[in-house]
């Protein structure tokens, strides 16, 4: 009996102590997450190279770049990351424009393909619809047959020209793991 009440109070103590130490971990750059992994996020500063994202960003332009912040936080539709292309050594920027579960296709045009996600074709931060030109279309044609709803931990990733650039109407769908940060303008 006297074993029960002793493991009784070691458990009683092991929660107390947990919960107390989960209260205490409030701010934005340390959380602890449902699955109990504790997140640090790295702030940093980047400057922009490229034009796929213009006007929205400029070539030169700073932007805060928050490593490790998707360890954190899930990503969101429209969000702006870095991420890690095997074909290049430095980082491109892009926008996040469909997000898993998301169903999503080509809608063939007098002019190329628009791009649908939900049933509504996507537009670019200037609120200009994505028109990929038929000599762009191949590996995204291939992408949209196979995976006619995005799958779990892949994204479609685009910059803000509207006709495509380095980015998933080049390289197709892409993986969370190669998501290195989440941007923000400065």
């Amino acid at each position: 009996m006297k074993k029960i009440v002793v493991l009784v109070l070691i458990l009683l103590i092991l929660i107390i102590s947990y919960l107390s130490y989960k209260d205490n971990l409030s701010t934005d750059k340390n959380i602890l997450r449902d699955d109990k992994i504790e997140c640090s996020i790295n702030s940093k500063t980047v400057t922009i190279s490229g034009n796929s994202m213009y006007p929205f960003f400029n070539s030169g332009e700073d932007v805060q770049a928050l490593f490790n912040y998707y360890d954190c936080y899930d990503i969101l539709r429209n969000d702006i990351v870095l991420y890690k292309y095997s074909g290049s050594s430095n980082l491109l920027i892009k926008f996040i424009k469909a997000i898993p579960g998301d169903k999503w296709n080509l809608e063939k045009t007098d002019n190329g393909y628009k791009i649908i996600v939900n049933d509504t074709p996507l537009l670019n931060s200037e609120g200009k619809t994505y028109l990929i030109p038929e000599s762009s279309t191949k590996m995204i044609k291939l992408y949209t047959k196979d995976y006619p709803i995005i799958p779990i931990d892949t994204y479609l990733l685009l910059g803000n020209k509207t006709d495509g650039s380095m980015d998933s109407t080049s390289f197709g769908l892409i993986s969370k793991k190669d998501i290195m940060a989440k941007v923000e303008k400065e």
